[in-house]
Parts: structure tokens; C-alpha cells; sequence
């Protein structure tokens, strides 16, 4: 027969109880090494221009995502890193684009408490004069533009190559991705980015992006300004004569 327990015993082993369920629940929470979600892909600028590598990763304790060229961390007035993601990820932007110079194999560092992994992407620069005829060439690019919060705002963006170049935008130097805003920015067939329920959060200056097998060019960046009805400041003019 199992002796009986009263409440002086349970007293006792009620912490114990508890000091055993913590333990348990620490152990079944595994922490993990990083691992890339997005890797940096090869790059292929125009002398003068702009190239933008973008590098993401995750893992536990959360990583933190850098950028190295030549095994030494970059940053310059031409090279920009600009963290996303609380750090997990980064964006490696170079502009205006010199060579030889910025010729190179860039590497994303991704590390944590577990570990550390890393990823190369390679910068290649064509002169403007010796560019092959396919190479993109943005025919429309974004102009600067007002709209009133809640209203539809639409980024134009027409480009040609050979083959036909693949559009994608930049929002404040990072990468738009449409897929995350629950329909509410799409990017259309033209190319155009079509943003629907505007909101101050959308403000910005925005770039479109051509890129092929050739390279890749972008558009000159424009601002969009989002206001509410009453309020004043950049673009409130704008609005005033866009209605006159």
C-alpha cells in the first residue's frame, strides 16, 4: 500500500514538481545553429551604378548577418550595410560602383551562439561603353509622388534587355517583398508597383530594379509621400495642386 501524502508532504514536493517541468520544457527547446534563408546572388554592375546584395538568416539564439570583403568587414562612403530583420538580415549596397576597385567576392556572415556560416557572392563591373546589347536599360523609371493615406498609390517602372529583364523594388535600400503584405502591394504585369490602402509606413523612397543574364541597372530613386487629409508638410502643397 502506497503511503499517503498530507499537506506538509505536498508543500515539498510541489516545488520539486515544478523545478522538474522547467526543466523539461528547457531541454525540448533546442537552440540551433544558423542557417541562410537568403543567400546573396552574383552580381553584374554598370560602372557608376548600383548593386545591391542581399544576405537573411535565421537560428537560435537569433543570428546576426554581416558583411566582409577579403576576410575584414566593409564599410565606406560608397558601401553601405543597412540591417533588416533585427539584424538577421543585411543588405550590402554599393554606390556609385568603381572598378577594378569593387571587383570582388563579398562574403555574408551569419553567426550565433552555436555556430557560424558564411556565403560568397561575386561583384563584376562593366563599363558603360563596352556594355553587351542585352544588358537592361530601365526605359521608365519611378517620379516622385503624393497620395492620401488610404488611397491607391502605383510606382511606375518600364524596362527592356535581352532577354527581358526581371523587375524588383527597393524600398528605403531594402528589398520589397509583395508576397508579405497580404495583397495589399502587388507588383503588376507592367512591372509598375501598385500599393493599395496607402499608410504613413509606405513613405519612402522607392527604386525599381532590371536584372537578366547580362546585369543588372537600376532606376533613379523616387519619393513617395503619404498624408492624411489635414496635415501639412512635404507634399501637402502637392496634394493642394494636384486637386486644382
Amino acid at each position: 500500500m502506497l503511503p499517503t501524502c498530507h499537506t506538509p508532504c505536498l508543500r515539498t514536493l510541489l516545488p520539486l514538481v515544478g523545478l522538474l517541468l522547467s526543466l523539461m520544457l528547457i531541454s525540448s527547446h533546442a537552440l540551433s545553429p544558423p542557417r541562410f534563408t537568403k543567400v546573396p546572388v552574383d552580381q553584374i554592375g554598370v560602372s557608376g551604378g548600383v548593386v545591391s546584395f542581399v544576405c537573411q538568416a535565421t537560428g537560435d539564439p537569433k543570428p546576426r548577418v554581416s558583411w566582409n570583403k577579403k576576410g575584414k568587414k566593409v564599410n565606406s562612403q560608397r558601401i553601405e550595410t543597412i540591417e533588416f530583420d533585427e539584424g538577421a538580415g543585411a543588405v550590402l549596397r554599393i554606390q556609385p560602383l568603381r572598378a577594378p576597385r569593387d571587383e570582388n567576392i563579398y562574403e555574408c556572415v551569419a553567426e550565433n551562439s552555436e555556430g557560424e556560416v558564411t556565403v560568397n557572392a561575386r561583384l563584376s563591373i562593366i563599363r558603360e561603353d563596352l556594355l553587351p546589347p542585352g544588358f537592361p536599360n530601365i526605359d521608365m523609371g519611378p517620379q516622385l509622388k503624393v497620395v492620401e493615406r488610404t488611397r491607391t498609390a502605383t510606382m511606375l517602372c518600364a524596362a527592356s534587355g535581352n532577354p527581358d529583364p526581371e523587375i524588383t523594388w527597393f524600398k528605403d535600400f531594402l528589398p520589397i517583398d509583395p508576397s508579405a503584405s497580404n495583397g495589399r502591394i502587388k507588383q503588376l504585369r507592367s512591372g509598375a508597383l501598385q500599393i493599395e490602402n496607402s499608410e504613413e509606413t509606405d513613405q519612402g523612397k522607392y527604386e525599381c530594379v532590371a536584372s537578366n543574364v547580362e546585369g543588372v541597372r537600376y532606376s533613379s530613386p523616387a519619393n513617395l509621400y503619404v498624408r492624411g487629409r489635414e496635415q501639412h508638410g512635404p507634399g501637402a502643397e502637392l496634394i493642394k495642386k494636384k486637386k486644382g
